[in-house]
């Protein structure tokens, strides 16, 4: 089913639940959020779990499984589909039936088995129906290393075993195969993504050195079906992901007693735009406090916070209507927000394409007191003429501060 113009791209997740929050839908539906799409999901089993281990596991029945698949696919759709823990056979055929109904043709199957704590998410007896009935349907199955072995039948000792392994996958009906490497020693990480017309493909970063991991199949697999719904290839979308990965292993944090989660929303977009608007009305609650109604310019002033490498005016934010002097008191208009100054983002902006480390302004009113406490903080002064300005900066409007 196509989207509605205007709706971002769509990604289902057919996965159990993590009570922990560290992993399953919880963190598929955050890796979907974090790259722009919209997260549906539809639920195979419930789990007594958290940072130690899954202290029980309540599967849902099969018809369950696939009215949720059915309900969604019917209506909103998906630009991709991806699939996590399944627990069992039946499930299994439930999710290859319903998947098969509505034609999906981007399938990631990340093919789990056990949980971080070791505690076993599938059946004995469900590998076959995994094998049979749904390795056929997708796009790209991401087992790490103990999944090749089980899927492959075969220990992995060698770079050759993991070639072998996942050409057994291929076999089996997968148009790909990417074995993750993370469970193998080593100061890298490699990973190897084989194609059914034979490519190879290596993926190497540097081993991050934490405990806290719980979660990452889950992001990764996530985070390919995420750049698939938006329109990557196969092999950048894995390429991409992986780097979100990366960033989100470095950034884990310790959670409970034992294994944390992955964190992919460090460095992201969002969270930088929070922190710019959250240090502007920590600004504004300083000024509030000390009110230095004697700085405030005739022409008003405003306090402008430019993300990292912002390029455009919507990436500085401001104080719309500016910072005024009202009486005895400074009040702003309206709380900060992105593009709400272009006069403070030209600032920032031109600041910025010179290499200027500096991403806050506040214009105060000019005078040699100023200046002077200026001086006797340690702060550097710098000035410009407007007897300086080129002839073609004169003549565009709107342009001095730029210059």
């Amino acid at each position: 089913m196509n989207a509605p113009s205007g709706t971002p791209p769509r990604c289902l997740t057919v996965a159990g639940s993590d009570s922990g929050g560290g992993a399953g839908i919880q963190a598929d539906l955050r890796t979907f959020a974090l790259l722009g799409c919209h997260g549906s999901s539809a639920l195979t089993a419930v789990t007594a779990q958290n940072s130690v281990g899954v202290h029980g596991v309540y599967p849902l029945e099969p018809g369950a499984v696939g009215a949720q698949i059915d309900a969604v696919l019917s209506d909103i759709g998906a630009d991709a589909v991806k699939t996590g823990m399944l627990h069992s056979a039946p499930i299994i055929e439930a999710v290859a039936e319903a998947l098969g109904r509505h034609g999906v043709e981007r399938l990631v199957v990340d093919p789990v088995m056990v949980a971080k704590g070791g505690a076993p998410l599938l059946r004995d007896d469900a590998r076959d129906a995994l094998v049979g009935r749904l390795l056929p349907r997708a796009l790209l199955v991401t087992p790490n290393l103990p999944e090749a072995e089980a899927l492959g039948g075969r220990p992995i000792r060698s770079a050759e075993d993991r070639e072998a392994a996942a050409r057994r996958v291929i076999e089996a009906g997968a148009r790909a195969v990417l074995v993750k490497g993370g469970h193998a020693e080593g100061a890298e990480v490699e990973d190897l993504l084989l194609l059914a017309d034979g490519g190879t493909h290596r993926f190497r970063s540097p081993r991050v050195p934490t405990p806290h991991t719980h979660g990452t199949g889950c992001t990764l697999s996530a985070a390919i079906a995420a750049f698939l719904a938006r329109g990557e290839g196969l092999v950048d979308a894995v390429r991409r992901a992986r780097a979100v990965l990366v960033e989100a292993v470095a950034n884990a944090y310790p959670l409970g007693a034992g294994h944390g989660p992955t964190n992919p929303w460090a460095g992201s977009p969002l969270v930088a735009r929070h922190g710019v608007l959250e240090r502007l009305w920590e600004a504004w609650e300083i000024l509030e406090e000390a009110n230095p109604v004697e700085l405030i310019p005739e022409v008003q002033s405003n306090l402008a916070e430019a993300l990292p490498a912002a390029a455009a005016f919507d990436d500085v934010a401001a104080f719309p209507g500016r910072i005024v002097r009202a009486g005895s008191r400074v009040r702003r208009v309206d709380g900060p927000r992105f593009g709400a100054s272009r006069h403070m983002a030209k600032i920032l902006l031109a600041s910025a394409r010179w290499g200027s480390p500096f991403r806050a302004v506040m214009n105060v009113r000019y005078g040699e007191d100023v200046l002077e406490a200026c001086r006797a903080l340690g702060l550097r002064v710098e000035g410009f003429s407007r007897a300086e300005e080129p002839r073609e900066v004169k003549e565009r409007e709107g342009s001095t501060l730029e210059w």
